[in-house]
């Protein structure tokens, strides 16, 4: 079973596995996978990028404040809030985005369909890790435009027959298709999502972002190199992380005197 999911989410308790067994979706009746599922029919066309304006001194932050004109980027506004219906713990419950703010960060994750191939390795590759983003202060999140009772179903597969198996973490139910919108990452030709997956600090303000296409799965230890390195930035604001930091390594001060310490320490 499942570990108990913070008091952040709160359980609609009439509504158990028990009542629902008798409704389980077999695998061969859920989704239909839509044409060019492998691919877009049409190449991705992302939005375009807008300029930031500089500040008027070098003595600045590294962290971006992105502009308030439309189209702005995702990265460093705040989270699209959403409020919808989940599985956990094999039990439909409520999830709202903004009842994390000022207490956890949230690795916030898209895929496009229940049942499918890819999604399964990487739904279960986040629970297998999730004792580990817990010790970091952060709660997952996983999304499709799926029902809740298609999530039910697959949770109740076992995973040798392209299940899922109990989650430490619940599976969001997107099926309005309004969350996905949100977020930038809705194919709207395919009604499905990209493989999106955002980091959003205790602020709610989203810090990462990365976007696959249907076929290219997701790395966990990258997502979890990240989320190390943003916690680090946040807690020393005057030091940045170069290319593939990990904890414990030697970190760089955006100073073009200082850096150079760090060249000389790691340069041969």
């Amino acid at each position: 079973m499942a570990s108990s999911l913070p008091s952040l989410i709160a359980s609609k308790p009439t509504t158990t596995l028990a009542s629902l067994a008798p409704m389980s979706i077999p695998p061969s009746g859920t989704q239909a996978i839509p044409k060019g599922f492998h691919g877009l029919r049409r190449s991705f066309q992302p939005r375009p990028a807008r300029m930031i304006s500089a500040p008027r001194t070098f003595q600045r932050s590294f962290v971006v404040k992105a502009s308030s004109e439309s189209y702005s980027p995702l990265v460093g506004n705040k989270a699209p809030d959403f409020e919808a219906e989940a599985v956990f713990d094999q039990e439909f419950i409520n999830v709202k985005l903004s009842d994390y703010i000022g207490k956890k960060y949230v690795i916030l994750f898209f895929y496009p369909l229940d049942f499918t191939f890819v999604c399964p390795t990487e739904i279960t590759a986040f629970s297998d890790r999730y004792s580990e983003f817990e010790k970091l202060n952060t709660e997952i999140l996983g999304v499709s435009v799926d029902s809740v009772f298609s999530h039910l179903a697959w949770v109740q597969t076992d995973r040798k027959s392209g299940g899922l198996g109990d989650l430490n973490y619940p599976l969001i139910s997107d099926i309005t298709k309004s969350i996905s919108k949100s977020y930038g990452v809705l194919i709207p030709d395919q009604g499905i999502a990209l493989r999106g997956l955002f980091i959003i600090d205790k602020e709610g303000v989203i810090q990462h972002s990365t976007i696959n296409n249907l076929a290219i799965g997701r790395s966990v230890d990258e997502t979890m190199r990240t989320l190390q390195a943003l916690q680090y930035v946040q807690e020393n604001p005057d030091e940045v992380c170069p290319a593939g930091w990990k904890p414990g390594e030697k970190s760089m001060k955006p100073d073009p005197k200082l850096s150079k310490e760090y060249f000389a320490a790691v340069l041969p």
